[in-house]
């Protein structure tokens, strides 16, 4: 969405102040008011004329049904769109500058367009103003409802990563999670839009249906602000299913941190901000079957665990089944949804000069607990000198797929530039 205007604060008419103004219609909803500015009596201009849809009345409408302002005899000058709905709090809260609708005005100034959809169960106000070549001012203003969103079929988050306030690694995705299958991924893309201090390239891709991730083309670059702005109030989701609530993350990538490790080597060689850091001796899995490999490919790190308790029957190895293991470890950060994990394993005599590992990297105590308390989520690892190749899907393997492969699968196709921009199409339904 490309030259997006932000409204400011509309103004006012008496019609007292001018002649012309006997002869103006009342500003009620539905009417317009013109003032002319013109000191010349013998300028013979047509007021401008302005139009609304929806028209003033309807009720009821589909929350992402477009706002459409268009003037003849004149350029639109201000829009202003004003949503109340019965339990505004639970519907804004701290998000509620998001609910402040914005527009894109067309080249000529003719025809303005909202960017976003409308609150569901809403009365929505909406006051525009034009001004003809004469400097004549015509505001125009209607009213109309929204649908409300029906109870079991609102859209809603079950969880974002990251989340806000956080501060994580350059190679973080955005992930976003639904309590409902999405089916209008396009739309629920364009909805969601990705702003970055160093403005880039990134794209949507679904996991599965309830999960949308975004990744730039390359990693963050690291040291800036990021916010994520959720426009999902009135977007529909899938038939009937609309979401309810906006919502805005803000976080912050820090310093570049790449763990490298060629897996023959039996060791991780650490580097910040392209600077060697630390170099660990680790003992990584011993490759007797597909399980116990460690994977080759860009890991991200996700979660961690001070202590955990590695249980082979959590990937599908029950106890007392060749291969079962059950033992407690501390200082873990997870690497795949596969059981990869880097974590201290102290009962390991081959940590630096074999692998034997049951797919996890293994590392003695100071460099565990290192390791743990000097990388973040979003850190990249990249592994190498393995048969087994991550599944992009496995955990956030997306860095495992191509700028080109990832951005073929995005509903939308089409990149979006998170330097504030705006979304790559429309966040509307078909009309």
């Amino acid at each position: 969405m490309t030259g997006r205007t932000h409204p400011s604060a509309i103004r006012r008419f008496g019609i007292g102040l001018v002649t012309l103004a006997l002869a103006a219609t009342a500003c009620t909803s539905g009417g317009a008011e013109t003032q002319s500015n013109s000191t010349d009596p013998a300028v013979d201009v047509d007021s401008a004329a302005l139009t609304i849809t929806p028209e003033t009345g309807t009720e009821a409408i589909a929350p992402n049904t477009p706002i459409t302002v268009n003037a003849e005899n004149g350029t639109i000058s201000d829009v202003k769109v004003d949503q109340v709905v019965a339990d505004e709090a639970a519907t804004e809260g701290d998000d509620a500058p998001l609910y402040e609708m914005t527009g894109t005005l067309n080249g000529d100034g003719t025809e303005w367009v909202s960017d976003w959809n409308l609150k569901p169960g809403a009365e929505v106000t909406v006051t525009a103003t034009a001004e003809n070549d004469a400097g004549e001012t015509t505001e125009l203003v209607q009213e109309f409802t929204t649908e409300a969103a029906v109870p079991g079929r609102r859209l809603e988050l079950t969880h974002n990563f990251p989340t806000t306030g956080q501060t994580v690694g350059v190679g973080m995705p955005i992930i976003i999670g639904f309590d409902m299958p999405v089916t209008n991924k396009a739309e629920v893309e364009n909805s969601i839009k990705v702003v970055s201090e160093q403005g880039v390239a990134g794209s949507w891709r679904w996991p599965d249906d309830k999960t949308a991730a975004f990744r730039p083309e390359e990693y963050w670059d690291p040291y800036q602000q990021i916010s994520v702005e959720l426009h999902l109030a009135g977007v529909e989701a899938s038939e009937g299913v609309y979401g309810v609530s906006d919502h805005k993350i803000d976080f912050e990538v820090g310093r570049e941190l790449i763990v490298t490790m060629n897996v023959p080597d039996h060791e991780a060689v650490v580097t910040v901000d392209g600077e060697h850091e630390r170099t660990i001796p680790v003992s990584n899995g011993k490759a007797a079957r597909n399980f116990d490999t460690t994977s080759s490919g860009v890991h991200v790190l996700m979660e961690r665990y001070e202590h955990l308790t590695m249980d082979s029957s959590t990937v599908g190895i029950p106890e007392g089944t060749p291969g079962s293991y059950k033992v407690d470890v501390q200082y873990a950060v997870r690497t795949s949804n596969s059981g990869e994990f880097f974590h201290e394993a102290s009962y390991n005599g081959n940590i630096g000069s074999a692998n034997t590992s049951n797919g996890c990297t293994n590392m003695r105590m100071d460099d565990a607990r290192w390791f743990f308390d000097n990388t973040l989520m979003g850190d990249v690892v990249d592994t190498t000198g393995t048969a087994r190749v991550k599944e992009w899907y496995n955990g956030w393997g997306y860095w495992q797929l191509s700028w080109d492969e990832w951005l073929s699968e995005s509903a939308t196709g089409e990149p979006q530039l998170t330097d504030g921009s705006g979304t790559p199409g429309s966040v509307h339904g078909e009309q």
